[in-house]
């Protein structure tokens, strides 16, 4: 802090080894900086706050962890994970889900209105989806599981398995399920988790020209059709046993949804057809 005066001094006549003798540092420190003002340590930190506030705006569920993982995804190690958990905590760069609530759950306003209203029935195939997240230990952490499904006839028409919640994750169900179904103007309907209200997927869903839909905060009801696929899912993979590895549950979750849920288990619903039953018989109704 010292060192802008000296050198204000100095264009004043006073000389540096009197300016600093006084002050009690050394000339050669004087000039060192004087050759570098801003060290390159400041530089390079204020690179990496950069790049974190730019991590976190793209997925507000992002922590210290997961924003050195991204910063450090390349082939060169950018920074230390204390290191980045130092800068975020210097800055406010905190995950939502990880902060601490006063007074109940919060969560972000929606960026959808609530286009179903608790309505979970469509009259044809792509019209209307909901999708949802869910996880599961292993002995290796946690994975998780985002669906998308098509309440016409039940069918998981996308998803995407991780072992990080993050946006992408959402992302990649939904390039999942427009890939296999090409839809047009399908309401996609979720809760107001991060992942849903990321710039990531909100994109995903205009450049696919789909319409986001949303509900309420802490209304399970909001999402009832997710939720019954997922409790399926629960009593039918995720409790059988304990999952020693992510690869070994994932295995799981994708034999039982494309074997058994779409081909396998019928729905009273569905006048006790499975998924790919129900849509073949429709599809080929429409098509006579």
């Amino acid at each position: 802090m010292m060192f802008p005066l000296v050198r204000e001094l100095a264009a004043d006549g006073v000389p540096v080894t009197v300016t600093c003798r006084v002050l009690g540092f050394s000339t050669q420190a004087f000039y060192k900086w004087k050759a570098h003002p801003v060290p390159n340590r400041d530089w390079e930190e204020a690179y990496l706050i950069n790049a974190a506030f730019d991590v976190h705006a793209d997925d507000p569920a992002f922590g210290y962890r997961f924003i050195a993982d991204e910063l450090n995804s390349g082939a060169t190690r950018v920074a230390s994970e204390r290191r980045i958990w130092r800068l975020c905590s210097m800055n406010g760069i905190l995950s939502v889900i990880h902060r601490k609530r006063v007074g109940g759950r919060q969560a972000g306003p929606p960026v959808h209105d609530d286009l179903l209203e608790r309505d979970f029935t469509a009259a044809a195939r792509n019209t209307r989806w909901v999708t949802d997240i869910t996880e599961h230990p292993t002995g290796e952490g946690k994975l998780y599981l985002c669906a998308i499904k098509d309440l016409h006839s039940n069918r998981i028409v996308g998803y995407s398995i991780d072992g990080r919640m993050k946006a992408s994750l959402a992302v990649a169900a939904l390039a999942h399920a427009v890939a296999l179904r090409n839809p047009s103007g399908t309401i996609v309907h979720s809760d107001r988790g991060s992942q849903f209200r990321s710039r990531k997927f909100v994109s995903a869903l205009h450049a696919s020209g789909l319409q986001g839909s949303m509900g309420r905060v802490g209304a399970c009801g909001d999402n009832a059709a997710m939720e019954s696929f997922f409790a399926l899912l629960q009593k039918n993979v995720l409790n059988r046993k304990r999952w020693d590895t992510r690869q070994e549950l994932r295995l799981a979750i994708i034999t039982w949804i494309e074997r058994t849920y779409h081909r396998r288990r019928r729905q009273k619903a569905l006048g006790r057809l499975t998924p790919i039953e129900f849509e073949t018989i429709n599809n080929m109704a429409l098509v006579a």
